[in-house]
């Protein structure tokens, strides 16, 4: 391992005051002797997992949103987004089998009732909007990204409250129909020149909600994948597609992986478990879950702000940067956000469930608001690449929140936040080297160490 050198680190600063977003400052200068400076330790010789990479959701919200744009900012938005030097270049996204709350309105691929042969399964909707934008956004960046298809409900016909809507559950007797929705699925994406990378067994499986939505105990969920969507997906030659199970919130993730994980013929098929920020933090549970099973793998596969668009708010950047930053130290190999594009509204959504996005959109003015939680996602995404590894780091205060990488490259990058409401110099000793680095008050830097 080469030694770092003093005058290599560079980096760049998003600050609430003085208008800095994602900009780049001047070297940070080597110093002699750091004093009684808070200290930001990083070792690039000791290193944990490899990163998968960051991305957020194609939802069909977000691609009828795209299709208003004028060509120009629709271009504007996907180099934003997915190009590797211009934008973010996110490589790690999902996409909703069947409807969810941010789609138009109810829908299922396979609605035909009682069709278990699936005669009628038909991906058309998704070709009017969904399909084009990730079609395009991978042309974009110039390599088929890794999508996650979640679904948020079965066909009415298969659940037995007969809508997708108000939870409900997966009747037995449907459950070798419902597996195979998941095989014709990911073959008509596939032929459409978008692969699924991985599947979610449901969406938030606790939750009865007022839109899309069904309800899967830990059992249920545990024999769906062993019995049905396992074996499904393995005798399609799909065994590849990686299986995730939860995908909902941190309370309940140690329990619910739990039951899956401790049947040997369920877990084999799991990749491992995807999880949200709603509700409390509980950062912990995912260090646990990792403890018990180090085998398995941990992915963040949905959080937005919820309750509106929140224009211009600086909260919105601080939470996402709290919480990736707290899930990668906790062993989390990738991070999906929510919505990639929404209106200035919060929406669409079928049932006014509005939140915010990263990039809001006002196709009356053509124009394109980037809000804060789109410059702290920069900070991860455009220099913490797939592939990367973690590697040891630590702050003297807790008002520094680091997370640090080692790309494939051999480049380095170190990520610091400080949410308080005063600027604190610390001293970011790289391998022994130390730097100075001042951080404005609300704000968050890269500081990084090119190839």
């Amino acid at each position: 391992m080469r030694p770092f050198q003093a005058d290599a680190l560079r980096w760049v600063l998003t600050a609430r005051d003085g208008g800095q977003r994602l900009a780049e400052g001047t070297p940070l200068p080597a110093l002699a002797d750091a004093g009684s400076l808070p200290v930001l330790m990083v070792d690039s010789g000791r290193r944990f997992q490899a990163l998968e990479g960051f991305g957020a959701a194609f939802t069909e919200a977000a691609a009828v949103t795209w299709q208003r744009l004028s060509p120009a900012r629709r271009d504007q938005f996907l180099s934003d987004c997915f190009a590797r030097d211009a934008g973010h270049g996110y490589t790690l996204c999902r996409v909703h089998m069947n409807s969810c709350d941010f789609a138009l309105g109810n829908y299922a691929h396979a609605a035909t009732p009682g069709d278990v042969a699936l005669q009628h399964f038909s991906i058309d909707r998704d070709r009017q909007a969904l399909l084009p934008f990730i079609q395009a956004a991978q042309g974009v960046a110039g390599r088929p990204l890794q999508l996650l298809a979640s679904p948020w409900s079965p066909p009415p016909w298969m659940k037995s409250n007969g809508q997708m809507n108000h939870g409900g559950h997966l009747l037995p007797q449907y459950r070798p129909a419902w597996a195979q929705c998941y095989v014709r699925f990911i073959q008509a994406y596939a032929a459409e020149g978008v692969p699924i990378w991985g599947v979610s067994v449901q969406n938030e499986p606790a939750a009865t909600q007022r839109w899309d939505s069904c309800i899967y105990s830990a059992e249920d969920e545990r024999d769906f994948v062993r019995d049905h969507l396992g074996p499904a997906l393995a005798a399609a030659g799909l065994g590849h597609v990686k299986i995730l199970v939860w995908d909902h919130n941190r309370d309940l993730m140690v329990e619910r992986a739990a039951t899956v994980y401790n049947d040997p013929e369920a877990a084999r098929y799991v990749w491992g478990t995807g999880f949200h920020w709603y509700g409390e933090d509980h950062f912990e549970h995912v260090q646990l879950l990792h403890d018990a099973w180090p085998d398995k793998q941990l992915l963040f596969t949905e959080g937005c702000q919820e309750g509106g668009p929140h224009i211009g708010s600086w909260d919105l950047g601080e939470r996402y940067a709290r919480s990736i930053i707290n899930d990668l130290n906790r062993w989390t190999v990738g991070w999906i956000d929510w919505n990639l594009l929404l209106d200035t509204t919060g929406g669409p959504n079928h049932v006014g469930n509005l939140c915010s996005a990263p990039i809001l959109a006002d196709p009356q003015a053509d124009a394109l608001l980037h809000q804060s939680s789109y410059f702290y996602l920069g900070h991860f995404a455009r220099y913490i690449r797939p592939g990367a590894r973690r590697v040891l780091c630590a702050a003297s205060r807790q008002a520094l929140e680091c997370t640090a990488f080692v790309n494939t490259d051999g480049g380095l990058a170190v990520v610091v936040m400080n949410r308080t409401e005063e600027s604190i110099d610390c001293a970011l000793r790289v391998d022994g080297v130390a730097h100075g680095l001042s951080l404005p008050a609300r704000s968050i830097a890269t500081a990084w160490r090119p190839a």
